[in-house]
């Protein structure tokens, strides 16, 4: 790489791609309503004002932060590690050298992307950490595609520092932006505020989860993704039934 330009293709890259998808849902979902209700999970259309967002705006309070802090975090792990494996400072794979386990760690990166963000998430409901970080994500109780990455810098920081494990992990430069976009696209799409996307008459495809859905209504339950048990595991998993709002009760105790 002989001189910083491509810092600013990455980044406009990333600038692109959450254009895109928050804003592309976001048109589709909210602005023009091609779905209606269907498949929401709670009827109402956001926030559209209210003193607790930037600009008393919910929709420019999130695209705010996703693209002003959101985007420049990502795309500086993002650069920080292109450039060190451009210049020797990590260990390097490719797929024609070692195919079998260029595949392994492509398989792998979602198991370490639910392991260190459902640790992340648990961090950053700790007390201060929550009051003056993670509280900014939590102003949206009602989500949509730009509440995905909508997060303080420092929450970003930790959010995309699941990438530093390319440092002492054999990479190349598609596994390190595979694993950026896992992270961002994956916080889009769980933040729809849909659980499908209706296409025609009979196909649906997979968008929102109802899992971190309810992380938004109860704060205190489902700090993981939907596809590692690792809530279950660890006693906090919400499946939305009374059962589960009685046991998050009596795990919380009197507040």
């Amino acid at each position: 790489m002989l001189s910083w330009g491509w810092a600013g293709i990455i980044y406009a890259l990333n600038f692109g791609m959450v254009m895109i998808f928050a804003g592309g849902f976001h048109l589709f979902f909210y602005t023009l309503r091609k779905q209606g209700d269907e498949t929401k999970y709670v009827p109402q259309f956001g926030h559209r004002g209210g003193g607790r967002f930037t600009f008393g705006n919910q929709v420019h309070d999130n695209m705010f932060w996703s693209l002003a802090s959101g985007v420049t975090v990502w795309s500086g792990y993002s650069v920080m590690l292109l450039w060190a494996h451009a210049n020797g400072v990590m260990p390097a794979i490719s797929f024609a050298g070692n195919p079998v386990l260029f595949s392994a760690i492509v398989f792998c990166t979602g198991m370490w992307v639910a392991f260190h963000f459902y640790w992340g998430h648990r961090l950053l409901h700790v007390g201060p950490l929550y009051r003056y970080v993670h509280a900014l994500h939590h102003r949206n109780v009602n989500v949509g595609p730009w509440s995905g990455i909508s997060m303080h810098p420092v929450e970003h920081v930790i959010y995309f520092s699941s990438m530093l494990i390319h440092l002492v992990v054999p990479s190349h430069p598609v596994l390190i932006m595979f694993h950026g976009y896992m992270l961002a696209l994956s916080a889009i799409f769980g933040h729809t505020g849909f659980h499908e996307l209706l296409l025609g008459n009979s196909r649906r495809v997979l968008v929102g989860h109802f899992h971190h859905q309810l992380h938004h209504r109860y704060f205190e339950c489902n700090y993981g993704s939907v596809d590692f048990p690792l809530d279950v595991w660890f006693g906090t998993f919400h499946d939305g039934t009374v059962d589960a709002r009685r046991r998050l009760k009596e795990r919380l105790g009197p507040r």
